[in-house]
């Protein structure tokens, strides 16, 4: 969340960097509330004050004296009841609105309402020269990578099961993302997926997104929508010694999200599902450093995309377009062939103090001043089933055939091109 005295400070500024995220956002009655807030706090203070003033001066009073002191003392208990509820109000309401906040956006994220103004930076590789490409969810079938019907009858829409070279293949990219990561610095962890209510409140999905998530009511925990929830929350309520950051993680969990935003988008395919698998990667760093890690982390992303020699564009998303947490995001977009078109397969944030301030993460400088906020990154290194999706449309021969990328043959026992069978297997009646 954003620190309340820059808030109060620098109000103007803040609300400016909050209009151009085009989202109706505003300072104007958290500012409001917070005066008001201060002030009853200060009334309440002053009453507290006055009660131990009356308390010793009952003491050496007289009679009389102690007459009139016992009604002043039953006023100030009345007004300050009165005040400590107000107090309260304001404080749940101040605290409402300030959560209600997003991050501020970095001056140097382009202006723009929506992600049509997101802006290319760069591209790598070539697009394949493929005649009428069929998309991944032709592809998959008769290659035995992906049975849609079923994933349905064992769920619903949005589910899929991966079958054979598919269950293989997605493995296969779980465990080469994760090693090559590793090998980057990147410290493996393997968390719980699910989560408490404080975790999913510390990286900023609640209280705003509460209906996107799935969420075991009985026991009033979340199934995680991504790794950065729980890794980010490893330090929650900690103070780090600055000599330990950068701290580097990277994390593969399967994923949940209602996608309740997204009726009609992407129905057929692997693209977008209610369950899905990834490798995350999260980085806890120096304040001065975080621009510097920020890049470095998109590059390892980028990484990956250069090994399975996957053609790719980085973007620099607008105002208008940054999450919630977010001061600066870059997407990486892979190509899609049979779509004719990138689509997004990372999104690398620096989120600055914003999830620092939320989960209570500090670090202790080298000087032994006061503990500060540390600043949060984290971006998908890789979404596995888009990544597969990618491998299906981009790697696709004319015989229906799908070669594998050099690096994944070792995960894959050797094999080195993926074949359709005759016939998929039907089920006995």
């Amino acid at each position: 969340m954003i620190d309340l005295r820059i808030i109060r400070e620098k109000t103007e500024e803040v609300e400016k960097a909050l209009v151009r995220r085009n989202g109706g956002f505003s300072t104007k009655e958290l500012v409001e509330v917070d005066v008001a807030q201060r002030k009853v706090q200060a009334e309440w203070e002053g009453y507290r004050q006055r009660t131990n003033q009356i308390s010793e001066l009952f003491k050496t009073a007289s009679k009389d004296e102690q007459a009139a002191l016992k009604a002043e003392a039953k006023e100030v208990s009345t007004r300050t009841k009165e005040a400590d509820q107000l107090k309260n109000e304001l404080d749940a309401r101040l605290k409402e609105l300030h959560f209600a906040l997003p991050n501020m956006p970095d001056p140097s994220v382009p202006d723009g309402p929506d992600e049509t103004h997101n802006v290319e930076i760069s591209t790598w590789g070539e697009i394949p020269k493929i005649d009428s490409p069929k998309e991944h969810w032709e592809l998959g079938p008769p290659l035995r990578v992906f049975d849609f019907e079923r994933g349905v009858k064992i769920a619903e829409s949005r589910f899929t099961v991966l079958m054979e070279m598919g269950a293989k293949m997605e493995r296969a990219l779980m465990n080469f993302m994760l090693d090559f990561h590793s090998s980057r610095g990147y410290r493996e962890v393997f968390p719980p997926i699910l989560v408490n209510k404080d975790c999913m409140f510390g990286t900023g999905q609640l209280p705003k997104f509460e209906g996107d998530f799935y969420k075991c009511v009985d026991d009033e925990l979340y199934l995680v929508p991504t790794a950065e929830v729980p890794v980010t929350n490893l330090y929650r309520d900690e103070v780090i010694e600055a000599a330990n950051l950068p701290i580097l993680h990277c994390a593969y969990t399967p994923n949940f999200r209602r996608e309740a935003g997204s009726a009609g988008k992407d129905t057929r395919g692997y693209i977008r599902q209610h369950q899905f698998n990834k490798v995350e990667l999260v980085k806890f760093c120096l304040p001065e450093n975080s621009e510097e890690e920020h890049e470095k982390l998109t590059r390892d992303a980028e990484a990956v995309l250069e090994a399975l020699k996957l053609p790719y564009r980085r973007i620099i998303l607008c105002a208008g377009d940054l999450g919630f947490c977010a001061k600066k995001c870059f997407d990486l977009e892979v190509w899609f062939p049979g779509q004719n078109k990138y689509r997004e397969i990372s999104s690398c944030s620096n989120f600055g103090d914003f999830q620092a301030r939320r989960a209570n993460i500090r670090y202790k400088p080298a000087d032994d001043s006061k503990a500060r906020y540390l600043h949060t990154l984290n971006g998908s290194g890789l979404a596995i089933g888009r990544t597969l999706a990618a491998i299906l449309e981009n790697n696709q021969q004319p015989d229906g055939s799908v070669r594998v990328p050099e690096v994944l043959v070792p995960y894959l026992s050797g094999v080195t091109v993926l074949r359709p069978f005759d016939k998929v297997a039907e089920p006995v009646h």
